[in-house]
C-alpha cells in the first residue's frame, strides 16, 4: 500500500484516483502529525510525501520517519510546487527521500518510480533477511564448533587418564583393575568413534556426498540384528517389539544406514527416559506400501513448539543439553537418510508421557543413481 501526505484534500482525491487506476492501493494523510501515527500502524511500501504542509513540512516528517527502525527502509518520493530550488531538493534526499519531484508532474513517470522504489525494497528486504538468515545459521555453526570441541575432547580426556591408570595397575601386577580401566577406556573410545562418524556424515550431506549402498534385505532380520546390538550397549534394557508380522517381507534400501536410523531412536529413547528401561518398537505396513518404524518411549517428552526443530542441524533440547553428551547432529543425519531412502520422518510427543519417533519408507524406492555408492 502507498501513503500519500498532502494537507490539500483535492490533492489527494486526485492522486490516489490515478494511482489506483493503475493497480495501486492507497491511503492518505492530511498532516506530519496523522502520517506518522499511520506509519507506526500500519505497513507501507512506499510514501509520497508533499513538502510544504503547515506545522511539520515533508522533511521534518522525512526524517522522523527515517529515524524509526520499523519504517526506516520506506522508500519516499518528495512532491512540491514551490520549493523546487537546488537547496530544497538536496535537503528532500539528505532527510531520507530517494526521490524529488517537482509539480506539475507526469503520472507515468510516476508510476514508474513507485514500481522501481518498490522493487528495490523487496530486493533489499529478502537481502536482509538473507544476511540475517547467514548470520543465524553461522552463530549456530560456531556453537556447534565449541560443543563439538568439547564432546570430543570428554571422551578423549578419559580414555587417556583410564589407560594411564591401567599402566600403573599393571606395573602393581594388578590385572583386574588394569582390566577394568582398559574397558573403560575402550567405552570412551567408542563414544569418541561415534562422535567422529557423525561428524563425517554431517561433513557428506553438506557436500551432498552420502551415498546409499542399496540392496533388498529382509525387514524381520533387519529389525532383530538392530536390537540385538542395542542389547549390547544396553544390556538392562528391555525392547519390545509390536507390529505385524513380516516374515518374508523384503525391502530396498541400505541396511546399514537404515540400521544408523533405527538403533539412533532407539538409543535415544533409553537415554531420555532414565526412569523406564523399556522401549516399544513398533512396525507397520502402510495402504501406501511403505512401512512405518516407531520408538516409543516413556520418558520427559518434549514441547510441542521444540518438535518441529528436533530434526534441524546443531539443534540440542537446552535443558537436556548439559546432562545427555552428544553433538545435536543425530537426528538430523537421520532425517537426511530417510530423504535419500524418499521417505519422511516424525515425532509426536508430550510432555511428562514420553515420545514417538518414527520414519516411514515406501518398499521399493526410487532412488537416484547420484545417490547410491557403487559398492
Amino acid at each position: 500500500m502507498i501513503l500519500i501526505v498532502d494537507d490539500k484534500p483535492e490533492n489527494l482525491i486526485a492522486l490516489s484516483k490515478a494511482l489506483e487506476g493503475r493497480g495501486f492501493q492507497t491511503d492518505t494523510a492530511l498532516s506530519g502529525e496523522e502520517t506518522l501515527k499511520k506509519v507506526l500502524k500500519h505497513e507501507y511500501e512506499l510514501i509520497i510525501l508533499d513538502v510544504q504542509m503547515p506545522g511539520m513540512d515533508g522533511f521534518e516528517v522525512a526524517e522522523t520517519i527515517s529515524g524509526y527502525s520499523k519504517t526506516a527502509d520506506i522508500p519516499i518520493i518528495f512532491l512540491s510546487a514551490v520549493n523546487i530550488s537546488k537547496e530544497f531538493i538536496t535537503k528532500g534526499y539528505a532527510s531520507g527521500g530517494k526521490d524529488y519531484l517537482v509539480k506539475p508532474f507526469d503520472t507515468d513517470i510516476l508510476v514508474l518510480k513507485i514500481q522501481t522504489f518498490i522493487k528495490l525494497s523487496v530486493i533489499q528486504q529478502a537481502l536482509q533477511a538473507e544476511i540475517q538468515k547467514r548470520t543465524q545459521a553461522e552463530a549456530k555453526k560456531d556453537e556447534f564448533i565449541s560443543i563439538a570441541s568439547h564432546e570430543l575432547n570428554t571422551p578423549l580426556t578419559s580414555a587417556k587418564g583410564y589407560l594411564q591408570l591401567a599402566e600403573m595397575s599393571l606395573q602393581n601386577q594388578d590385572t583386574d583393575q588394569a582390566k577394568m580401566y582398559l574397558e573403560r577406556s575402550n567405552k570412551q573410545l567408542g563414544k569418541l568413534n561415534r562422535l567422529v562418524t557423525e561428524l563425517l556424515d554431517a561433513t557428506k550431506i553438506e557436500s551432498n556426498k552420502l551415498k546409499l549402498a542399496c540392496k533388498h534385505f529382509q525387514v524381520a532380520t533387519f529389525l532383530e540384528n538392530a536390537i540385538n546390538n542395542i542389547h549390547q550397549s544396553y544390556p538392562d534394557s528391555s525392547i519390545v517389539m509390536q507390529g505385524v508380522d513380516l516374515s518374508g517381507l523384503s525391502i530396498y534400501g541400505d541396511e546399514n544406514r537404515l540400521e544408523q536410523v533405527l538403533l539412533n531412536y532407539i538409543s535415544n529413547a533409553i537415554k531420555y527416559a532414565p526412569d523406564s528401561k523399556e522401549v516399544m518398537v513398533e512396525a507397520l505396513l502402510l495402504p501406501d506400501e511403505s512401512l512405518q518404524i516407531s520408538v516409543t518411549d516413556r520418558g520427559i517428552g518434549i514441547s510441542e513448539d521444540r518438535q518441529q526443530q528436533l530434526f534441524q542441524k546443531y539443534y540440542r533440547v537446552e535443558e537436556s543439553a548439559c546432562k545427555f553428551q552428544g553433538l545435536g547432529m543425530g537426528l538430523f543425519i537421520c532425517a537426511e537418510i530417510i530423504k535419500l531412502h524418499k521417505g519422511a520422518v516424525g515425532v509426536k510427543s508430550e510432555q511428562g508421557k514420553g515420545s514417538t519417533f518414527y520414519f516411514r519408507i515406501p518398499l521399493n524406492p526410487v532412488i537416484a543413481e547420484a545417490n547410491v555408492s557403487s559398492n
